[in-house]
């Protein structure tokens, strides 16, 4: 088997360059949202397995069937290749549908449905469940919540039903918190939890509705309130990532993403897109004992845009300056 290649922090002290590894050896992480190669899910599972930590993936019913065939057939083998040649492992796929907290609150219509009925129980408990029968009751060093979803978000919030707004805060943000009410049990000393937010929590970004903005709000407060009480109770440390915008697939939905990824582009302190790499490495980073004295917060990965209070809208010609009098 090849050993697998730690991530490391290099810096310079006086002559000599030292080198900080990030090093997740014998850790397990679970990463819940990952559905196919092309967001920062994935990234942050194949970074986290580089820094050592075995990888179990949490994809919702619906797309877990896609998913498995693409790894099944080699169609993510060129994503899945690590930097020692070898192929990013998943040691199990779980259905996982974050709206529900357990198998009975969901719909009977839906759990006999053809994408749910044959996945058994794909509750946050039943995944909990499921962790503990494959590994053994503490099965848990790491989790990721790499999942969001707002029916709605293509609609303006004036225009958003309560019914879309609840479900985007459900599945957005109160996800966290049944997963550390239920998961932070089963985690080993050191555990860590981080999430996935965007500064539509703070800022406006027209054309992105349907309640997400109070969806990313809640989840950041709830950071700050699990980080204290899941602290003092089970030890573990609960911080989000604010991510700056990625075209990815499941972004495509709100129908704005390229043009916001262009406006960050030109508008941010560094004038680049933002990559997965970068936001994954800064995920692992904050998932390790690099990183202990770190808890309840919101860490921004988004080129420096979020310090901005004007954009230099270059493609805006400026006025000319009026001559003194």
């Amino acid at each position: 088997m090849a050993v697998p290649h730690r991530l490391a922090l290099t810096h310079q002290i006086g002559d000599k360059p030292a080198v900080l590894k990030i090093d997740l050896t014998s850790r397990r992480a679970f990463v819940v949202g990952i559905a196919d190669d092309g967001g920062f899910g994935f990234a942050i599972a194949k970074s986290l397995a580089e820094a050592g930590a075995s990888v179990v993936a949490g994809t919702w019913p619906p797309a877990m069937g896609i998913f498995e065939k693409l790894l099944e057939r080699g169609k993510l083998d060129a994503s899945r290749k690590m930097s020692d040649g070898s192929l990013l492992q998943f040691e199990r796929v779980y259905p996982v549908d974050a709206a529900f907290d357990t198998l009975e609150a969901a719909p009977q219509a839906l759990r006999e449905s053809k994408r749910y009925a044959s996945r058994g129980d794909f509750s946050v408990a039943g995944a909990g469940a499921r962790l503990i029968s494959d590994f053994g009751e503490k099965p848990l060093d790491i989790v990721v919540h790499c999942l969001a979803n707002g029916s709605e978000v293509h609609l303006p919030l004036l225009e958003t039903s309560r019914a879309g707004y609840l479900s985007a805060v459900g599945v957005s943000a109160y996800s966290l918190v049944s997963m550390v009410q239920r998961w932070a049990p089963l985690m080993r000393p050191g555990g860590s939890f981080l999430s996935l937010t965007y500064l539509a929590s703070e800022r406006v970004i027209p054309g992105y509705g349907g309640g997400m903005n109070a969806a990313k709000a809640a989840l950041e407060s709830d950071t700050r309130v699990l980080a204290y009480e899941a602290g003092r109770k089970y030890g573990v440390r609960v911080n989000t990532i604010s991510a700056g915008p990625y075209a990815s697939r499941a972004a495509s939905v709100t129908g704005i993403i390229d043009d916001v990824v262009a406006y960050y582009e030109r508008n941010a302190p560094i004038q680049e897109k933002l990559t997965t790499p970068e936001v994954a490495n800064t995920a692992a980073f904050l998932v390790s004992s690099l990183a202990t004295g770190i808890t309840g917060a919101t860490v921004y990965v988004d080129k420096g845009y979020h310090v901005m209070g004007k954009g230099a809208d270059p493609d805006k010609p400026a006025k000319p300056a009026k001559p003194e009098e």
